[in-house]
């Protein structure tokens, strides 16, 4: 069945059901991937922070906005677009419209309003770099990684990690730094943290995957070779992530952050490449995956905590 069929027979199924049950705002605040919002509020906030010159308090708090909304435009857009294999998947098959609490149409509506306002208010009341940028993130979400690399490719999070890792360009560029090493390095740091962060959790989805005819890693390369491209990237995330001190954008609390949760993740990376086998493989993989998002969480939590108190100090 094509993809069109797919998503026209998986919302006929759920249009009667939608009917029944009004879509509230917790469900467009769903339609919205909170969790991944967070993520993003926080790496543009220090982007923000982080940037040299000084930018107005409303004017930023404008610019997280702005970005935070663009972020839950992409993940409603993605929702709608991905309806008829979310519907199929025990980890998405919750969301608001395989649930039948919002209609493909609305959550398309949504969407697009939402990524729409959120690059026009960025552009006309901060920055129109920023705002430029912005759009980009969105564009690149959804037509390059959601529309064509996720059911095409095995590197689709590698490549369409791009988007989630632009935040702290868009913030720079909010604060008036324009787009700098600095920035360029924050935006690496998520770009290689994605692969072993999405990875992990493919491991123990990967038959999740395989019953949509998702090409992640896992699926098209198998397992083993999945550890193992978990523990290149990992290698290559921990020194990256100590560079910030040697530049000059984190300072020595920073350092120290950054080597021993390195080291957590070198850990948990290679146990989860040594122990392949049943539900130990599986928590293996699970005790990375959730490592990961403390990982990048501090990471940025001591850069924006730095730059917040040697601004104050200033």
């Amino acid at each position: 069945m094509s993809q069109a069929g797919a998503e026209t027979n998986v919302e006929a199924g759920l249009d009667g059901a939608a009917g029944l049950n009004e879509p509230t705002v917790g469900d467009f605040l769903q339609l919205m991937k909170p969790r991944v919002m967070s993520l993003v509020v926080l790496t543009a906030m220090t982007g923000i922070v982080a940037a040299p010159g000084n930018i107005h308090p409303l004017l930023g708090a404008i610019a997280i906005l702005c970005i935070a909304v663009g972020a839950g435009a992409s993940g409603a857009l993605n929702m709608w677009y991905d309806a008829d294999i979310d519907a199929k998947m025990q980890r998405t098959a919750a969301r608001p419209i395989p649930r039948g609490r919002v209609t493909g149409d609305e959550a398309l509506a949504f969407g697009v309003f939402l990524s729409f306002a959120s690059v026009l208010m960025l552009g006309l009341l901060v920055d129109w770099l920023a705002g430029a940028l912005l759009a980009f993130t969105i564009g690149f979400y959804i037509f390059v990684y959601t529309m064509w690399l996720k059911r095409r490719t095995p590197q689709n999070i590698v490549i369409g990690g791009a988007a989630g890792a632009f935040p702290p360009i868009v913030g720079w560029a909010a604060a008036g730094g324009g787009i700098s090493i600095e920035s360029v390095l924050m935006f690496l740091i998520i770009f290689v943290w994605t692969p072993p962060h999405f990875w992990a959790l493919a491991l123990y989805r990967s038959r999740d995957y395989e019953r949509v005819g998702v090409p992640m890693l896992p699926v098209v390369a198998g397992p083993e070779e999945t550890r193992r491209q978990i523990l290149i990237y990992s290698v290559i995330l921990v020194p990256l992530a100590v560079a910030p001190y040697f530049i000059g954008l984190g300072g020595f609390v920073y350092l120290v952050t950054s080597v021993i949760l390195g080291a957590g993740f070198l850990y948990y990376a290679v146990r989860c490449r040594s122990i392949t086998e049943g539900r130990e493989g599986d928590t293996a993989a699970k005790q990375l995956f959730g490592f990961s998002i403390l990982y990048l969480f501090a990471l940025f939590g001591v850069l924006l905590a730095e730059h917040t108190v040697w601004r104050l100090l200033a």
